[in-house]
């Protein structure tokens, strides 16, 4: 479906006579009514914008400053306020954040800053927005006391009224928010004014996701549905190689295809407008350019970076730089007479391959400082800057739409700048709003890739078979380094991005160290579905497997002990493990387990595989997650089972190639995703252990790796030790 924008003044609320509701920085409250949004205010203590607003005809809107990428944050965020409002849900509608002049909305996770990523959405805003419910539910009884000249303890609410029960007298939230006077001089709420579990009748339930019907309906609306009125479209002939510029030979052939209308040099592309899409790819194919060869990426090779980060993980010379250390792990490995085991294994180069190929709509305004933007972004804060940055104008002149995405993975964060400078100044060039679109290839070929990535582990073992001592070595560029500059520290050189997981620590490891040998990188790289952990424990959990074998243990038995000091982790492998019965599989097949952590979140995986003629397929996953509190357990299970499918993906197929600096890969002909009939049955039981929400996006990922090596292992006797898996590699 397509929607046509009429740009005009923001409007902040429709409808008149409601009353918005902000929570201030310092516990503050802040109410205006709309009528007053609507005309604007000069009042400097006015927030503009409120996670709440009640109109007279009892409808509410909540807001919610996460980015919406498939992930049901439309749903569980405002779900959190409206339990602590006491809302009828029925009555409820939400909207996306934009823009936070006022840091209201930000996430307290990332300081403030509108980013999501890293499933930290829950983690990061639980607390904040049930105060936020809990303080306009504070206003309403207040004011509703007043009214009737009660006391305010014995008034309360049930969902969408305030009530005294002793009386019967009943008022509406609506009703309450037409009355002329609204009593603001309330008590700050804190945590302990909160609702009581127990008391809870929304976070934890089964309503519908928000945003599914118009999904399903093709209602929904992406930034690649926009339509402005004056609009031209905008494709790009990108650097082949990064870091290279273009010089035009001829662009007549290409302003000779009816409906071009202008060929702009960019930084690192050619940019073709015309009237349609299909006109500007025409245009595009028609250029003769000439590109520069100067590019230290013009000998970038795959393969030769997966030779040298083997190279480097053995490397005794190389001075790593050390993550996690717990005891004395090189003196355990290092003394003689013990029992060692090591074993390497190699992730390789994978593309996000969301479903949306980049896009941005940009209207540049005639005067060149000020823009009315549409895109689909991770980060509204980032993408702001960004507008900002390339009119040289102030954040106040950019109107951004924020925009639903179809899929993220990492890949709508920082690595989408490029995409939304280049649609500004086409805008400004040509005078008209713009759209630009990369086609799916233009997206392959362009694409930041999770790195790849060699590790080396060493163990010791007692003599009783525990596990004494573990080094777990990993060889990789720096995400940090490349992708967040303002955030690498060159002085610790510390890449979280690359390195968590690798501390382990649910496992009860006394002697433990986790180092990252630095190489350069040779592409782009970035932050993909489930960052470090997923490569970090598929190589973890693959070793746990063979360490159970040598100390003539069971893969159960051996991480049973490990766990002894996790009460959580135990209780998701004991799940997982009585779920899927594990070790009895159908004939002809094998189980494989993985335990496996996203931060707070501990998860559990088996796999249930079959290897026939060398094909291999996995029929059954079963995961035992414990996410802390669960607000929306059907986002929640899709997340996981979600995550599930991408791990899968990532290990069975996907693999991003370069030669001479030059992506391989095309489409998805040749860049494999699963296919829907390779999806196994999957099972995810939620184990809530009552701990604080965490997220829910990543887990599914890490657990995959190892549960599926694992069960070819004891299936075929071979090892997988790289993702994807070959199995005549192994």
């Amino acid at each position: 479906m397509t929607v046509t924008i009429h740009p005009s003044r923001r409007r902040f609320l429709a409808g008149a006579g409601g009353l918005a509701f902000a929570v201030l920085s310092g516990g503050g409250i802040s109410v205006l009514r709309t009528d007053a949004l609507a005309a604007g205010s000069s009042d400097p203590g006015v927030a503009v914008d409120a996670w709440v607003t009640i109109f007279p005809d009892d409808r509410v809107i909540i807001r919610f400053g996460a980015a919406e990428m498939g992930q049901g944050v439309s749903t569980s965020l405002p779900l959190i306020v409206a339990e602590e409002l006491d809302a009828d849900w029925d009555r409820v509608t939400v909207e996306q954040v934009s823009q936070d002049p006022q840091r209201l909305y930000g996430n307290p996770a990332f300081g403030g800053n509108l980013f999501s990523a890293g499933s930290t959405s829950l983690e990061g805003y639980f607390t904040a927005l049930r105060i936020a419910g809990a303080t306009a539910r504070r206003v309403l009884i207040h004011t509703a006391a007043a009214a009737w000249g009660l006391p305010v303890d014995e008034v309360s609410t049930e969902p969408g009224v305030v009530v005294h029960e002793a009386s019967g007298r009943r008022l509406r939230f609506g009703e309450i928010v037409a009355l002329e006077e609204i009593r603001t001089d309330v008590l700050q709420v804190f945590e302990d004014d909160l609702k009581p579990r127990e008391a809870w009748r929304l976070i934890g339930s089964g309503v519908g996701r928000r945003d599914i019907p118009g999904k399903t309906r093709g209602e929904a609306i992406y930034s690649i549905d926009v339509r402005v009125d004056g609009m031209v479209y905008a494709a790009q002939l990108l650097a082949p190689v990064e870091g290279e510029a273009p010089t035009v030979d001829n662009d007549a052939d290409a302003l000779s295809v009816p409906g071009v209308i202008a060929v702009v040099p960019l930084a690192n592309s050619i940019g073709v407008v015309a009237d349609t899409f299909e006109a500007a790819l025409a245009g595009r194919d028609r250029l003769r350019v000439s590109w520069s060869t100067g590019s230290d990426f013009r000998s970038a090779d795959s393969a030769d970076e997966l030779a040298q980060l083997a190279q480097a993980t053995d490397d005794v010379s190389t001075e790593p730089v050390t993550w996690e250390a717990r005891g004395d792990a090189a003196g355990a490995l290092s003394a003689e007479g013990r029992r060692t085991v090591t074993a390497h294994y190699t992730t390789e180069h994978v593309y996000h391959a969301q479903m949306e190929p980049l896009n941005a709509v940009a209207s540049v305004d005639p005067d060149g400082k000020g823009a009315d933007v549409w895109v689909g972004s991770q980060s509204q804060t980032i993408s702001l800057a960004v507008a900002s940055h390339v009119l040289d104008t102030t954040p106040d002149r950019i109107r951004f739409h924020a925009m639903q995405m179809g899929g993220a993975f990492g890949r709508r964060t920082v690595f989408a700048r490029d995409l939304l400078r280049d649609a500004l100044l086409l805008s400004k060039t040509v005078g008209r709003p713009v759209k630009l679109i990369w086609t799916r290839e233009d997206d392959v070929k362009n694409g930041w890739l999770r790195p790849a990535t060699v590790h080396r582990l060493d163990a010791v073992l007692d003599e009783t078979g525990r596990l004494e001592a573990l080094r777990h070595r990993v060889a990789s560029p720096s995400i940090m380094q490349f992708a967040f500059p303002n955030r690498w520290d060159p002085e610790s050189r510390r890449d979280l991005l690359v390195m968590e997981g690798t501390e382990s620590a649910d496992y009860a490891i006394p002697n433990l160290l986790a180092e990252q040998v630095l190489v350069d990188r040779r592409s782009r790289v970035s932050a993909w579905r489930g960052i470090g952990w997923a490569p970090n424990c598929f190589a973890r959990e693959c070793f746990m497997d063979e360490l159970a074998d040598a100390a003539g243990s069971d893969p159960v038995s051996f991480r049973r002990d490990l766990l002894r000091d996790s009460p959580r982790g135990l209780e998701v492998l004991n799940k997982v493990v009585k779920m899927s019965g594990f070790g009895n599989p159908p004939e002809g097949r094998a189980h494989g387990l993985a335990f496996a952590g996203y931060k707070a979140t501990l998860g559990a995986g088996v796999a249930e595989v079959s290897v026939t003629e060398g094909r291999l397929r996995v029929h059954r996953f079963w995961a035992a997650v414990d996410p802390g509190i669960v607000v929306h357990p059907l986002s929640y299970v899709g997340q996981v089972e979600g995550g599930i499918i991408f791990g899968l993906s990532s290990l069975l197929g996907e693999r991003s190639t370069f030669t001479d600096g030059m992506i391989e890969q095309n489409n998805f002909y040749d860049y494999e995703i699963l296919r829907i009939d390779a999806v196994p049955e999957i099972e995810v039981a939620l184990v809530e252990s009552g701990s604080p929400p965490s997220g829910g996006g990543e887990i599914g990922v890490p657990m995959t790796g190892g549960a599926v090596a694992n069960a070819v292992r004891r299936l075929t006797g071979i090892q997988p030790r790289r993702m994807p898996f070959d199995l005549g590699d192994a």
